[in-house]
């Protein structure tokens, strides 16, 4: 894909952090789009409205992914994320078989794709994907700063 498709989509998933960040939760969001340039699903943090600890953005997305194409392997797809993927939805996206990794703002306390850790590029790992990272990350990050400023506010964490 050229850039300027993963600018398209990472405005997406922009969109669903905005939708998280209408909910109280942390403003991530994820969409997911095959090689041909079809949309399969977005998801943003629900771990607040779901009492779930594992509904990040992109766990959401991978299921529902998975769902509407009746498969659990997500290969030739592309994954869009607004803040660089943790260790849990790394591992997700391994055994996803996801083909590609694009997100925005990198993580520096839980990144696990190239900040922390780079569970996608593992060659202990039965599956890799290429990963592209600081796809529109200034809109990404000030979204989370903005988000945690505004708890801070409120004296929250």
């Amino acid at each position: 894909m050229e850039v300027r498709d993963d600018e398209h989509w990472m405005r997406l998933a922009l969109e669903e952090a905005d939708l998280a960040a209408a909910k109280g939760e942390v403003p991530v969001g994820c969409a997911i789009v095959s090689a041909s340039g079809v949309l399969l699903a977005t998801g943003h943090n629900l771990r607040e409205t779901d009492e779930d600890p594992t509904a990040h953005a992109e766990i959401v997305a991978i299921r529902a992914a998975a769902q509407k194409l009746g498969s659990w392997r997500l290969e030739d797809t592309t994954l869009y994320v607004t803040l660089e993927p943790c260790v849990m939805c790394a591992g997700a996206m391994v055994n996803a078989r996801v083909g590609r990794l694009v997100y925005g703002a990198d993580d520096p306390k839980a990144g696990a794709c190239t900040t922390l850790f780079t569970i996608g590029q593992d060659t202990r790992l039965n599956h890799r994907f290429p990963v592209v990272k600081g796809v529109l990350a200034e809109a990404s990050a000030e979204r989370l700063r903005a988000f945690f400023a505004a708890l801070r506010a409120l004296g929250k964490k």
